[in-house]
């Protein structure tokens, strides 16, 4: 599953796929890099900034922005901040005061910030309020970029992860059962999901499990259609 450097897939948008383990079980995770119109690098969920991966960013264009999405998406985003200075660096809401250490510059919300007003969309997804997360949408390429939104491993390497996957009812990309149980308003669930699924998504970049290439409008609608 692990890819070393960065591996472009669609025009001015590439993805470093990183090995992983949450709480004992091998899930992966995955940094998206969209080059922007000014020739700026928007940078989401941030993997570790060895010198190979440097060096590949630096050579697409300056950083401008660094986004941490979720509130477990963050453990990178530090050395990312120092090491480029210029970038804005932000966060979904409530990770200012997990991470207290970060020189955070925005928390984010349902509005783009100027950096990438026009080009990338967002949802603040607020009724998953365990992780809050940020989804993103890159128009260009219609690319739905989140990181626990959607999941899909159930073809994982890793046969553990395949069996935990399944018992928590992610035998197909999608979302699993515990969303059913920690999203306790399904109103405001329902009315963040709606606004993702009018961009109407083909492509989906998610961190855990392999990318979705097409077909990402409905496999959203599916995911949430219990709401």
């Amino acid at each position: 599953m692990e890819q070393q450097g960065l591996q472009a897939i669609a025009d001015r948008l590439w993805v470093a796929t990183r090995r992983l383990r949450f709480a004992g079980l091998e899930t992966g995770t995955r940094m998206t890099v969209v080059g922007l119109a000014d020739g700026g690098l928007f940078v989401h969920s941030p993997v570790g900034l060895d010198a190979p991966t440097r060096q590949a960013v630096d050579a697409l264009g300056p950083v401008k922005a660094v986004v941490s999405p979720s509130r477990f998406h963050h453990l990178y985003v530090g050395e990312w901040s120092q090491a480029y200075p210029a970038a804005v660096v932000c966060a979904c809401p409530g990770l200012e005061h997990k991470r207290s250490d970060v020189r955070w510059h925005r928390v984010l919300g349902d509005r783009p910030e100027a950096e990438w007003r026009g080009e990338i969309e967002q949802v603040f997804f607020g009724a998953r309020s365990l992780e809050s997360e940020v989804v993103f949408f890159h128009r260009a390429s219609r690319t739905l970029i989140c990181a626990d939104a959607i999941f899909n491993l159930a073809h994982h390497p890793s046969r553990l992860t395949r069996v935990v996957a399944r018992l928590v009812g992610n035998g197909k990309p999608g979302a699993t059962w515990l969303e059913r149980a920690l999203i306790r308003d399904r109103a405001a669930a329902r009315e963040q999901v709606d606004r993702m699924l009018a961009w109407n998504a083909d492509r989906i970049v998610l961190a855990h499990g392999d990318i979705i290439e097409r077909g990402g409008h409905e496999i959203l609608r599916r995911a949430y259609a219990w709401l």
